[in-house]
This record gives structure tokens, C-alpha cells and sequence, in this order.
């Protein structure tokens, strides 16, 4: 039997109270990380939020798939699934772009000594060991952009501390282009590339070329932060791709190189990603 934490129903209360606000919120358990995956979900079966194997939102009921799970709307917050998932959380968490903002995490001292410096006042909250910097604006999210510093915000959760204090200025340029500038870990180079886009043929449903740009992003962000079962996400990654913008003909081999360099920088061998996506298009009977 579940043993509750002492601060299960604060959590709860907070989590409702944050989410008629608009902002979408997740529990975390010990250690605070979100919960793991549910059965139906365990490995990414079902393809992984935001890019399910089929289409359309996850239909699981627990809070799976860490910051995609995240939501605003009271009827999950408080579910069966996510209340037992509440019974052992250890904190709340929420989705900053989801909520439009962004987080710059700051996580000693030298890190808040160089944001008073070159970063804009705004709101802040003080953390464990450093201090959460509060922007109104979303951007991408990126670790490590320099020494004791965290970009939070699409694609990420961050731990819900409070209001903190100070008022929250517009995302500035300055935070944008720490991501931009970001260095690049050391890789192998990839090898070439060895498969076409599909030729394409169907209605195109992108609309805009940044559709089309966002998907190939986040593919390649999906890519590069699989932590166990690497070519299994490489495959359902390629799946994704495909079933989404492979029948159209937007899909060029510049979109594939850059998929196969995510996954060659992963460890994936240039046979493995050729298989991956020959097995993908076979599935989708492309």
C-alpha cells in the first residue's frame, strides 16, 4: 500500500491553485524527478509525447512522459491515477513554456553574481543552492549554456518554489543567445548521409515552413536526450517524422541529414540509422 507523504494534500492544492492560473503543473517524486512512465507507456511504446506512434494527445491516464505531461486542466490534476501519484510526490513541478515563460536556473553563487551583471532585473526566486530567474517569453531550453547556468523553458519542467520577489521583465535578447551560443559538445563526425526524403506526392498540411522546422527541431531534441534505448527512439523518431511530413514532399535531405547526425552523435552507427529509416517507411508502407 501506498504510504502518502506528509505534504501530498499541499501539493495537490498547489498544483490546482497553479493550474487555474494558467500555468500546466506535474508532480514529482523523491529525488525530484517526475514519475516514470505507465505500463501501457513503459519504453516509449506509445511513441513518446508530443510525437505519439498515433497521432493526437497521449491517452494514458498517469502523468507519464515527464514535462509533456504537464497540465492546467483540474479533472486530470485531481484523477485517480494522478492522485496517487500525488500521494508520493515530493514537490510540484510545472511546464515554463507551456505557461509562457522562461527559467534561467541559476545554480551557485558565481552564476548569480554573472546574472546580476548581464542579465535584466526581474523576478526571482531563490533556490536550494542558487536562484530561479523568472522571463515573460518562451524559448528553447538548454543546459549548461555556461558554467552553473540552465535555460528552462519549452520542453523542460522546473521545480514550482514559490512567487519569489521582484517583477517579471519580457525575455531579453541576452538570454536568447546564450542558447544560440551554446557550445557544441565534442562528436565523431557523422558520415554521410546514405538515404533520400521520401519523394512525396500528398497534400502538404505544414501550411509554413516553420511547422516543418519545429518537428525537425524537436526530433533532433528527441534524439539527443534519449538516455536508455537509444535505437529504439532513433526508430520511433524517424516514425514520427515520416508519418507526420513524409508524404508531402517538404521533407528534403537536408531535414534527413540533420535526424541521422542527432542519432550518429548518439552512438548510432550509419547502418543502424539506414535500417531505422528504411523500417520506418516500411511501416508506414511508404
Amino acid at each position: 500500500m501506498t504510504q502518502p507523504t506528509d505534504n501530498w494534500g499541499e501539493h495537490l492544492r498547489t498544483a490546482l491553485s497553479l493550474a487555474a492560473s494558467g500555468v500546466p503543473v506535474l508532480p514529482l517524486r523523491a529525488g525530484k524527478v517526475p514519475f516514470g512512465n505507465c505500463r501501457r507507456c513503459a519504453d516509449n511504446a506509445c511513441g513518446g509525447r508530443p510525437n505519439m506512434k498515433t497521432p493526437g494527445p497521449c491517452a494514458c491516464p498517469g502523468p507519464c512522459h515527464a514535462w509533456a505531461a504537464a497540465t492546467t486542466n483540474p479533472k486530470v490534476i485531481a484523477c485517480g491515477p494522478w492522485r496517487h501519484a500525488w500521494l508520493r510526490a515530493s514537490a510540484v513541478a510545472y511546464h515554463p513554456g507551456g505557461a509562457g515563460l522562461t527559467v534561467v536556473d541559476l545554480d551557485n553563487a558565481d552564476a548569480i553574481a554573472w546574472a546580476r551583471e548581464h542579465l535584466p532585473v526581474t523576478q526571482t526566486v531563490p533556490t536550494t543552492r542558487g536562484e530561479h530567474w523568472l522571463y515573460l517569453g518562451r524559448m528553447q531550453s538548454a543546459n549548461g549554456v555556461r558554467p552553473g547556468v540552465d535555460i528552462k523553458s519549452t520542453m523542460a519542467y522546473a521545480r514550482w518554489l514559490g512567487f519569489g520577489a521582484g517583477t517579471m521583465a519580457n525575455l531579453p535578447d541576452a538570454v536568447r543567445a546564450l542558447a544560440v551560443s551554446k557550445p557544441a559538445p565534442a562528436r565523431p563526425s557523422p558520415q554521410s548521409l546514405t538515404v533520400p526524403a521520401p519523394d512525396g506526392g500528398g497534400e502538404c498540411r505544414h501550411r509554413t515552413p516553420a511547422f516543418l522546422e519545429r518537428g525537425i527541431t524537436m526530433a533532433e531534441q528527441r534524439i539527443t536526450e534519449a538516455t536508455s534505448g537509444v535505437h529504439n527512439a532513433v526508430y520511433r523518431t524517424f516514425l514520427a517524422v515520416l508519418s507526420t511530413h513524409g508524404r508531402c514532399g517538404c521533407l528534403t535531405d537536408a531535414h534527413v541529414a540533420r535526424l541521422f547526425t542527432a542519432a550518429q552523435a548518439k552512438g548510432e552507427s550509419p547502418p543502424h540509422c539506414t535500417d531505422a529509416w528504411a523500417n520506418a517507411r516500411t511501416a508506414l508502407g511508404m
